[in-house]
């Protein structure tokens, strides 16, 4: 159907109102609007918001089909709520070609279930030593505008230099996967007390920290766009914070898994905590936390990063870093943020939509829930409460550090221009 009421829904955790779409927008924004024909969906006070916009996604496709696929990447995006997502380079072969970018662009158009805006490799091959060719894949029907080594840090800072400066040229920012890999050779987890009992290689705060503050400084001195990829420290939050009270052009990411987890769960040797960044000290969570509050880490990034069972179930030393996160972002989110008071539904609106869509030139999302406005929005039942089933994610992947975990809120319905990609919690 064309038109859809739905009744009843907080708008951005506001008093009740009723929202009409009708085709790809909103028609009319109200109390006691007559449906006139349209499908009624019962929002019996869930929460309104648009659609969410992940800044940090790993689709795996091309090249590791067996973790993900760009359609069931996207399923699993709809699932949590996810209108937009922005697909990492670090493929096979890696996007850092315009014929790469525009074939990961249109798996995303044809599938339909979200938006797929690719990240374009800075350097060839995530090599880090030639620029990749970064006006070809802003040129090119992808219209790239975000480009990221991530999983490899661009470490030379000539290179990171000139990325800048090539970017700035058409409104483009560099998405920095910060890791000194000198400091980190070998590293395993956090370094600190639980490292040295657990004799685990440290990786340390500082590798982290030293090229934040390096590259924040080398934006400055462009003029150009830095974007901080997984921020985990409280160091780093003091550097972002510092660098912003200069006016330095810097926004940053945190992860909904560092908002939640320390290195604690380490001691179980599971390998489904091991990650890149790793998980950090409660200290570092809590000032995390009060960063994403306050403003000085802007958007929550989920760096989604699906992996096969064979590559998480063997020893630590052995395991892919990552984690699953589509599908659990916004639940981690209303645990960690929204029930402690750091935030309201509005915030929640603004670091998980509006911020990322802007900062990555997502256009017609993050919009707001308003007359007119492109009908890309998410529906959540806030008061539901339940344990994390793995076996039903729509990811293609499992690996989940909240399995078993209570966690609230359940995302029912997600529309991406007016059309349902989920309904009553089900893909359509």
């Amino acid at each position: 159907m064309s038109k859809i009421l739905i009744r009843g829904a907080k708008v951005l955790g506001g008093e009740p109102q009723d929202v009409l779409i009708d085709g790809e927008t909103i028609a009319a924004v109200g109390t006691d609007l007559d449906a006139g024909g349209a499908e009624v969906v019962e929002a019996d006070g869930k929460v309104l918001l648009p659609g969410l916009v992940d800044l940090h996604t790993h689709l795996r496709e091309p090249g590791r089909e067996d973790s993900e696929t760009v359609l069931t990447g996207t399923r699993a995006a709809a699932s949590g709520g996810y209108t937009a997502v922005f697909a990492m380079a670090n493929t096979f072969p890696v996007a850092d070609t315009a014929g790469v970018v525009e074939q990961v662009y249109r798996l995303g158009r044809d599938h339909g279930y979200c938006d797929v805006q690719p990240i374009g490799a800075v350097t060839v091959g995530l090599e880090g030593k030639k620029l990749a060719e970064l006006g070809a894949m802003h040129e090119s029907a992808a219209g790239v505008t975000v480009f990221s080594d991530d999983g490899k840090c661009v470490d030379d800072a000539v290179i990171m230099r000139r990325a800048l400066e090539y970017v700035k040229a058409f409104g483009g920012v560099v998405a920095q996967h910060a890791q000194e890999p000198r400091l980190t050779e070998g590293a395993q987890m956090n370094e600190g007390v639980v490292s040295a009992e657990l004799g685990l290689g440290g990786w340390p705060a500082v590798a982290e920290e030293s090229v934040i503050a390096r590259d924040v400084l080398l934006a400055e001195h462009v003029g150009s766009r830095v974007h901080i990829c997984h921020l985990s420290t409280a160091g780093s939050v003091e550097i972002v914070r510092w660098a912003k009270s200069r006016g330095i052009d810097v926004t940053a990411e945190v992860t909904p898994h560092h908002l939640l987890l320390t290195e604690e769960m380490v001691r179980t040797y599971n390998p489904v905590y091991k990650v890149n960044p790793p998980l950090r000290t409660e200290r570092d969570v809590h000032a995390l936390r009060e960063a994403l509050a306050d403003g000085t880490i802007d958007i929550v990034a989920t760096d989604h990063a699906p992996h096969p069972h064979e590559d998480k179930d063997c020893e630590w030393a052995a395991a892919a870093m990552g984690m699953v996160g589509l599908e659990t972002a916004l639940s981690v989110v209303q645990a960690t943020m929204v029930e402690t008071g750091l935030l309201d539904w509005a915030g929640v609106a603004d670091r998980m939509s509006a911020k990322p869509a802007r900062i990555g030139g997502a256009q017609g999302h993050g919009r707001p829930v308003s007359v007119g406005e492109p009908a890309n929005l998410t529906l959540v039942d806030t008061a539901y409460r339940g344990q994390v089933d793995p076996a039903g994610f729509a990811s293609r992947s499992r690996n989940t550090p909240y399995e078993g975990c209570e966690l609230p809120g359940r995302v029912t319905h997600t529309w991406l221009r007016g059309k349902a990609t989920l309904v009553d919690g089900k893909l359509t």
